[in-house]
């Protein structure tokens, strides 16, 4: 079980994610956002701190380090506090490099880790999610096929991250009734990547609709090979991963909000004064804390080998809930100012609106 007080270590990183984001992200957040784009510089700036790289082993280019989704957890909610977008970009090429890490086959590993583990950010996603009513990420209607020495895979995934950049990715399907995870490269012919979707929120990230007919993928490239994965596994570190990532835009919103109604005066004294916006704020304060408290939770388990499915779902469907109430409070208390966009609560409410929806787009 967790303890209620960091370590050094922990400390230390926490510190350096906030100062990153409060040097690097905050203030061109907004920028980034009308843009539609991520700059590019802040990237390879993400990527120098080796977030992703860092439980690689040395020998295929990384640092060699212990992965810690209690670590990871924090390095989450802090980066999404600055941006939720930018976060997902930042920490994408864990999606691949995780499983890869756990999962794979030796053959498989060194493979595809050294081309991960790049001096610039280099992009590989997973593409999980699907453009189906009631999707449920453990029933996938994307199939594989066993065909000889190679799978065939049919199907399509919606919210795919960086996929035109990504020289890779990992795609979830169903074979024999089993979701397994499928390495395949963006020049496959069976696989076609279309336009850049328009979405409610996180207007920075680039995210595509990709196809997959009649998809040849050698039998080398099945995570795990043969033996598959534990998908359930995979499913826990990234409800974990999303919990966190929730934490942080809700912390956002609160903490904006907070200092909005300390300075903003109406009638001869600060709105927090007044009851109703005081309850708001506390019952933000407090849903955050609980938010945290649940990530790590699962988090702890992960961390310790531990089953975390129950977890890590109901910190993942708490989580969702709440950034909702959360970034909706935020807007409130700003009042007409809220649904402004030279605010920045406006832009938490459009993004936290996805936790509930997508799935897959981070990993502890």
């Amino acid at each position: 079980m967790f303890g209620f007080s960091m370590s050094e270590e922990q400390r230390i990183t926490r510190d350096t994610m906030q100062n990153f984001v409060k040097e690097e992200i905050f203030d061109i957040a907004h920028d980034m956002d009308e843009k539609g784009e991520i700059e590019s510089s802040l990237l390879q700036k993400a990527w120098e701190l080796g977030i992703s790289l860092s439980p690689v082993p040395e020998e295929y280019g990384g640092y060699g380090m212990i992965n810690s989704p209690i670590m990871n957890s924090i390095i989450l909610e802090e980066l999404a506090c600055g941006d939720m977008a930018f976060t997902i970009a930042a920490t994408l090429p864990s999606l691949f490099i995780y499983p890869l890490l756990e999962m794979g086959t030796d053959y498989q590993k060194k493979k595809y880790l050294p081309l991960c583990c790049n001096e610039s950010f280099t992009p590989f996603t997973l593409a999980l999610n699907e453009p189906n009513f009631l999707f449920d990420p453990v029933e996938m209607k994307t199939t594989a096929t066993k065909k000889n020495s190679s799978y065939i895979l049919n199907g399509k995934k919606c919210f795919v991250p960086l996929a035109a950049d990504s020289s890779h990715i990992m795609v979830a399907a169903s074979l024999d009734n089993k979701s397994n995870l499928f390495i395949i490269s963006k020049d496959n012919p069976g696989l076609s990547i279309g336009e850049r979707e328009k979405n409610l929120g996180l207007y920075s990230l680039n995210s595509y609709e990709i196809s997959l007919e009649n998809c040849e993928v050698p039998a080398d490239d099945r995570l795990g090979g043969e033996d598959g994965i534990d998908y359930d596994k995979l499913m826990q570190k990234s409800r974990t991963g999303m919990s966190a990532i929730a934490t942080g835009v809700s912390k956002a919103s609160y903490e904006y909000a907070r200092d909005y109604a300390k300075e903003r005066v109406q009638f001869g004294e600060p709105i927090a004064n007044r009851q109703s916006i005081a309850f708001m704020i506390a019952e933000m304060a407090y849903e955050v804390d609980a938010m945290r408290l649940m990530t790590w939770n699962a988090a702890s388990k992960l961390e310790n080998g531990k089953d975390a499915k129950r977890e890590a779902y109901l910190a993942k469907i708490y989580a969702a809930e709440m950034t909702m109430k959360i970034t909706d409070y935020g807007v409130q208390i700003l009042g007409g100012h809220g649904y402004i966009r030279d605010h920045p609560v406006e832009r938490y409410y459009r993004n936290g609106r996805g936790i509930a929806i997508i799935e897959s787009m981070s990993i502890v």
